[in-house]
């Protein structure tokens, strides 16, 4: 059977990968980070950094808002924060007689979720919503977020004191997660010695407009994802199920932000399609923090845990046979 392949445009490949450049200039974080957040974005996800306090996890969300032109606003969660402090409030206008509505602080294309782990369950759930659905609730009405809409959460699982544990349901929203590790002393060392250590975000500008970075989601989408690698997918995903140290498996939603971040992969890599390698690249920081594990647990040893089971599983679960792939009169033939 012969049909045609499409192709990501290629000013979406350029940019995502010119955003990734900037990035990976100006942080002291690996590039393999700055590549999982920039693929979390055009992917359409939200990204959960959890690691320790000071290695650059706030100046990473505030490096993409800048990169992509966009309103960033920053959240510092704690134990007292009410849903209103989010969503916004109504506030009577004593001129017109009637109640006018004040946006909070979600209203922005990144958002900033800092130690998103000391909000209440009240808070927690505005959160949910807003990553689930890309709108608020508020006073009885419903208001739609800016589009992109993009939450970087982060978390320091190491102070557990004052602390609520993300519910699975909102774990299960974010499409990736990760930890920085600590820098290499070569990077340690040119951030004591540059002179924009105190401001690492000064050299950065613009790489691409709003409506530049929904056209790369959009072509996102357009990438194609053959049979043989959706049932890879599902196979990865019911292998979390079976196994006998998880308790709870990666639910439906789980395979459609990984097939959603391997089209990202494949993307940025310039091919219009999925091969199992893009699957296997981000199968890690999408799997691992869904998993709910018979021993149970809070914290970076429970989470790397979880990773090392998803590596293990990648190595268990065949891989599709490769598809040979050669053009005829401009089509692409695939071949068994």
């Amino acid at each position: 059977m012969e049909h045609s392949e499409p192709a990501p445009t290629e000013e979406s490949t350029t940019l995502a990968n010119a955003l990734i450049d900037a990035l990976d200039a100006v942080l002291s974080c690996s590039r393999s980070v700055v590549e999982l957040a920039v693929a979390t974005f055009i992917a359409g996800g939200h990204l959960l950094l959890e690691d320790v306090p000071g290695v650059g996890k706030t100046t990473l969300a505030r490096a993409l808002g800048t990169a992509i032109g966009g309103d960033t606003r920053r959240i510092q969660f704690t134990p007292d924060m009410l849903p209103g402090d989010l969503t916004g409030v109504s506030v009577y206008n004593q001129r017109t007689g009637s109640f006018d509505f004040h946006p909070g602080p979600l209203f922005a294309n990144i958002v900033i979720a800092d130690e998103v782990n000391r909000a209440n369950p009240k808070a927690q759930s505005a959160m949910l919503e807003a990553m689930g659905e890309g709108q608020v609730s508020a006073d009885g009405r419903t208001w739609p977020l800016p589009g992109p809409f993009f939450v970087v959460a982060t978390q320091n699982p190491i102070e557990l004191e004052g602390t609520y544990p993300l519910p699975e349901a909102q774990l299960d929203r974010f499409m990736a997660c990760t930890g920085f590790g600590y820098p290499t002393a070569e990077a340690e060392c040119a951030m004591l010695t540059s002179p924009d250590s105190a401001q690492p975000l000064r050299s950065l500008h613009e790489v691409c407009t709003i409506e530049q970075a929904r056209a790369m989601r959009s072509s996102v989408a357009q990438i194609m994802l053959s049979a043989p690698v959706a049932r890879y997918i599902v196979d990865l995903v019911s292998a979390t199920r079976s196994h006998a140290d998880i308790r709870y498996g990666a639910s439906p939603r789980a395979g459609l932000h990984l097939a959603a971040m391997a089209r990202a992969e494949a993307l940025m890599a310039g091919r219009g399609f999925v091969i199992p390698e893009d699957v296997r690249a981000v199968a890690v920081p999408v799997l691992g923090h869904r998993l709910v594990l018979q021993d149970g647990g809070y914290g970076m040893a429970v989470m790397d845990h979880a990773r090392r089971l998803v590596a293990g599983i990648l190595d268990q679960v065949a891989v599709p046979r490769a598809e040979r792939r050669t053009a005829v009169g401009g089509f692409m033939r695939h071949e068994r």
